[in-house]
């Protein structure tokens, strides 16, 4: 990697901590020279707009959690207990945040609503490959005979990623971890309730 590259990637990963803490809105370019030690020309030698660094800052917090999701899914098989391993990753989010500022996919999701339509665009997109992941283990469940023929794989990925994502930021707002607790209870006992006999 050469130097400018070592740069640009310095400049991504202190950015994504940033607006993931911050707000993609709140956070100027001042403040991204602040943290990297940047001047105004250094961060628009590797970007041509805040856009730009924007949507390659959460690309950079949503690949660092979606590694984390690789490695949880690639130590197991069965259907259910991939389903389990999606639970444990996002178990850990609010004492171990992918990047400073808790989950990017919600922080994202929710300031990018009404004001930023490429990274809603892109939010949506990375929203849309975890429910994929989630409805693919759900359907081979269903296949292997060890989910209930009738589970909608659609509902099961809806109050995983509704629980889980409102788990976290409840958790972030009482600073504590009991909303998580209870949900992934919840979640292991709803997986019990789904399971063929």
């Amino acid at each position: 990697m050469s130097k400018g590259e070592r740069t640009r990637q310095q400049l991504i990963e202190k950015a994504a901590g940033l607006f993931n803490q911050r707000g993609y809105e709140a956070t100027s370019i001042a403040d991204v020279m602040a943290a990297t030690g940047l001047q105004k020309g250094g961060v628009y030698r590797h970007f041509d707009s805040k856009e730009e660094l924007t949507l390659a800052a959460f690309d950079y917090a949503v690949g660092v959690m979606r590694e984390r999701f690789v490695d949880a899914l690639s130590r197991v098989s069965e259907p259910v207990d991939r389903l389990r391993a999606i639970i444990k990753v996002y178990e850990r989010i609010p004492l171990d945040p992918p990047v400073p500022g808790g989950c990017p996919m919600l922080n994202a999701a929710v300031e990018a609503d009404d004001t930023n339509p490429l990274l809603r665009q892109r939010a949506v997109s990375v929203m849309d490959d975890m429910r994929r992941v989630i409805k693919r283990a759900v359907r081979d469940g269903v296949q292997a005979k060890t989910i209930q023929q009738h589970v909608a794989p659609d509902t099961v990925a809806v109050v995983f990623i509704c629980t889980l994502e409102g788990a976290i930021m409840m958790s972030k707002l009482y600073g504590n971890q009991s909303a998580m607790r209870l949900a992934v209870r919840h979640l292991e006992q709803y997986l019990e309730s789904i399971m063929a006999a």
